[in-house]
């Protein structure tokens, strides 16, 4: 049994196996090249140097592969670091895949069948029929029960896509139930379809990364591909719901600086932008704070996409009660009456994936 990340502890020797996320050869002050690693498994990413005896492993092994690591797990910088003593490359049959991949928590299977409910409460006939021909075409099926919804940021892992995709759809159906303008058929198609060219857009065999196709266009281009290829096998569908459906996709990043070419420009679209981006940072904070590799502290270390750090909590809440520094005075909830001037003084300042793959065939 792989002996997993979040196993290890500071100052010991372990010998043990990873997905190298990323390699670098670079240059010690002596010149001799040292390799820096990024490895991972399935429950979080250690920083590894190896020093010694590069030349004998050096083109060994490359990005994505499997290698079995033997190396002393220190803290650097207040980060664990592993120093690598030996490093050899695995074959794909010497691993069980589901050691290194991050996945949901939740069965794929059952938010299948969750979001095959989902458009069994969608009423508008013509958005009905669209979301059929998409969700039962096997090989978008497939690829939606696996996709991440992102390579890093958020629901980073196998079954993130989906996962995120019903979690805005609860929100939508909390919240169109507070704004009686809302047209939910609309909202829901907006939910299922916006992110759906990520299926295509994301590679997520090996680790995550992008498609060529994804490098070159993106998400929200590739999702209006598919939207309407499928709408030309629905020749009543309107023109101009069919552009509603475009304008949603397009804008639901909310900001042009943020890659929406348009700018959310009716209710629906507007909503889906704010319930989107909600549920998105919402989880981008959960896994900063369940990955996080500051050893001390109740911070975390410094997230570029929220830009900010975010606090531990329940560390914070648990760590021992912080004494004023020495010399600075407290203030007291009932402080004595303010002495009359000429007594003042100057100064007094003092946080199942395998039967769910059969979900996807159309004709269950």
């Amino acid at each position: 049994m792989k002996l997993l990340l979040r196993e290890l502890e500071p100052n010991k020797v372990y010998t043990t196996s990873f997905l190298v996320q990323q390699k670098e050869i670079r240059q010690k002050k002596t010149g001799e090249p040292y390799l820096s690693l990024l490895l991972s498994d399935r429950t979080g990413e250690v920083d590894a140097k190896m020093w010694d005896n590069v030349t004998e492993v050096i083109d060994a092994f490359d990005r994505d592969d499997f290698v079995k690591v033997k190396g002393l797990l220190q803290v650097y910088h207040n980060r664990p670091q592993l120093t690598l003593h030996k490093v050899r490359r695995l074959n794909d049959g010497e691993v069980d895949f589901a050691d290194y991949f991050p996945c949901s928590e939740r069965d794929p299977g059952e938010m299948w069948r969750e979001l095959r409910e989902l458009l069994a409460s969608v009423g508008q006939p013509h958005l009905k029929a669209l979301l059929e021909a998409l969700l039962e075409d096997p090989e978008i099926a497939r690829r939606l029960l696996l996709a991440p919804a992102a390579k890093h940021i958020h629901h980073a892992y196998l079954g993130g896509l989906l996962e995120h995709i019903l979690s805005v759809a609860h929100l939508a159906r909390l919240t169109a139930s507070r704004y009686p303008e809302i047209d939910l058929d609309l909202l829901l198609a907006g939910v299922v379809l916006h992110d759906l060219g990520k299926i295509h857009e994301l590679s997520y065999d090996r680790g995550f990364g992008y498609t060529p196709e994804g490098q070159l266009l993106g998400h929200m281009a590739i999702g209006l591909r598919m939207v309407a290829a499928k709408i030309r096998g629905l020749p009543d569908f309107p023109p101009r719901l069919h552009a509603l459906l475009e304008h949603m996709i397009l804008s639901h990043h909310g900001q042009l600086e943020f890659g929406s070419p348009k700018l959310p420009q009716f209710p629906e679209a507007l909503l889906l932008h704010y319930l989107d981006d909600m549920d998105s940072k919402l989880a981008a904070m959960r896994a900063l704070i369940a990955k996080d590799r500051q050893v001390e502290g109740c911070f975390t270390g410094y997230s570029t996409s929220l830009a900010r750090m975010v606090l531990k909590r329940s560390k914070f809440l648990e760590g021992p009660v912080e004494q004023p520094p020495s010399g600075v005075a407290e203030f007291p909830l009932n402080p004595p009456a303010a002495p009359g001037p000429e007594a003042r003084p100057a100064s007094d300042f003092g946080g199942k994936l395998a039967e769910a793959l059969g979900a996807g065939d159309s004709s269950r």
